[in-house]
């Protein structure tokens, strides 16, 4: 704030020694330092309000920012979905329509109700596993799952 040297501290406090007087001193001193440490607080105030203010300003600017982004966003998406609702429906149109000759009922599975699905039925014996149909077949592995008397029909000679 004020650039003072210890010779210019020196002179004032002499010449405040002689103007008030030794007794009066000390107690002008913490008057006038409690009215710079005020006036100090009051400077820091006002600096941290300009601040905010500036910082406020800048986070709105921002705001108003994404806030356009955002609009942008969802006006493409909503374009992008709407074209994409039209290619879906114009890809189904056949599906929609049955072919001359096709009875609707062919059809059926397109119009069911998923809420009343059944799961498929499950075979205890044969379990699922990660291996390929193809694969199993290749290597003959087995695929299903035989009972033995099955197996016995299956590999009994043709002459008995």
């Amino acid at each position: 704030m004020f650039d003072f040297g210890i010779s210019e501290l020196g002179v004032i406090g002499a010449v405040a020694l002689v103007v008030i007087g030794p007794e009066r001193l000390p107690k002008v001193a913490r008057t006038v330092g409690a009215m710079v440490g005020k006036a100090q607080r009051y400077v820091a105030d006002v600096k941290a309000e300009v601040n905010r203010s500036i910082e406020l300003e800048e986070l709105q600017k921002m705001r108003a920012g994404m806030e356009d982004a955002v609009k942008e966003i969802q006006a493409s998406t909503a374009d992008a979905v709407d074209d994409f609702e039209s290619a879906w429906d114009d890809a189904t149109q056949a599906f929609k329509e049955a072919p001359i000759g096709v009875s609707s009922d062919d059809f059926g599975y397109l119009n069911r109700d998923p809420s009343q699905a059944r799961p498929p039925k499950k075979n205890f014996r044969l379990k699922r596993s990660a291996v390929p149909h193809w694969y199993k077949a290749q290597t003959a592995q087995r695929r299903h799952a035989q009972s033995g008397a099955a197996r016995v029909a299956r590999f009994r000679p043709k002459g008995r």
